[in-house]
């Protein structure tokens, strides 16, 4: 039996979203909330642009989905691979992105991703979420700000996916610019423990190096999107494209910034940990020394020799007295050199 692309997209595990259509002809959005079936009766007609969006689905709706709009079978395969890197794949008859988007919560500290693969024809959008996390709904409200966009078909439904993940990339290196900032105040403050101040750094450190690891890659795949050989970067949209090409570009040179100040931060509180260390020497060792001189003095005149002074009351004065004067002198010499 011949499995339909609406019969595989019924078919979906428990706890996942069903699929989002949408259908546009000439530049107008006719419709939406369609199923899959009478979505995708409109493929091979050059006027309609179709968007789908599948969540979680299984591997026999991808194969339906392949079937229905000629997708390549190592593109599907991928959709199925987790934690697959940022890139952009050219078939002859569509391309495949893999894009993440990514938030961060500003009460743990914590980044998370979600995986978002892309297929895109001449006239269909497929986009296929790893689960409900990607805010779908805010490509969808960027797609109703700009109807006079949407006349350019599938390149403006593109775009405002992509310019949906990098303004959310965007606001993400904010925010953990202001935990770098945190930091840097808070570096030099006693209240903070030097574990606690480790652990923070250890975190963001190991946040940014995850974060990293999706906007790098996005820059190549957003420039290679501008190639004049791909119906992508036609005349129109072009600019477009440049825009998010520039916010991805900013969003990297902040990223490695914030890593290089990371790193600043790390060495500044060993160094900060090794002056500690080496006032608390300072301070014991003048104290040491202070100590030393009454030992040695007393030591002198607990010796079974006679001297001046030996049996006699002034001999007690006269140690005292060079005990008190001497160990005096040392402390304000090692106070006036800031080690005490």
């Amino acid at each position: 039996m011949n499995l339909t692309l609406s019969d595989a997209a019924g078919k979906k595990p428990a706890g996942t979203v069903g699929p989002r259509t949408r259908l546009y002809r000439d530049g107008v959005l006719e419709a939406e909330g369609l199923s899959v079936a009478e979505v995708s009766a409109h493929v091979g007609d050059p006027s309609y642009v179709i968007w789908f969006d599948l969540c979680a689905p299984d591997a026999a709706a991808l194969a339906a989905l392949a079937g229905e709009l000629d997708l390549h079978e190592l593109a599907v395969e991928d959709v199925l691979q987790d934690h697959q890197r940022s890139k952009l794949d050219i078939y002859d008859s569509h391309l495949f992105l893999t894009v993440y988007g990514a938030w961060f919560d500003t009460a743990t500290g914590q980044l998370g991703t979600t995986e978002v693969n892309v297929f895109v024809t001449r006239n269909a959008l497929v986009t296929v979420r790893e689960n409900d996390l990607f805010d779908v709904d805010e490509v969808v409200r960027r797609w109703d700000s700009k109807p006079d966009l949407a006349r350019h078909g599938v390149v403006f439904l593109l775009h405002g996916l992509l310019d949906v993940v990098v303004d959310g990339h965007f606001q993400i290196v904010q925010n953990l610019d202001d935990r770098v900032e945190a930091l840097e105040d808070r570096l030099f403050a006693d209240s903070l423990a030097g574990r606690d101040l480790q652990r923070r750094t250890f975190d963001l450190r190991r946040g940014l190096v995850r974060f990293r690891r999706i906007v790098l890659p996005l820059r190549e795949v957003v420039n290679s999107l501008l190639r004049h050989d791909l119906f992508v970067a036609e005349a129109a949209m072009a600019p477009y494209f440049r825009d998010v090409y520039d916010h991805v570009m900013r969003v990297t040179e902040w990223t490695e910034s914030l890593r290089e100040l990371v790193s600043d931060i790390r060495e500044a509180q060993l160094s900060m940990q090794g002056y500690h260390l080496n006032d608390i020497m300072k301070k014991v060792t003048s104290w040491a020394a202070i100590i030393a001189v009454p030992t040695m003095i007393t030591g002198f005149y607990g010796q079974n020799l006679p001297f001046p002074g030996f049996g006699q009351l002034s001999g007690v004065w006269t140690s005292v007295i060079v005990i008190a004067v001497t160990s005096a002198l040392l402390f304000h010499v090692f106070r006036s050199r800031g080690w005490i």
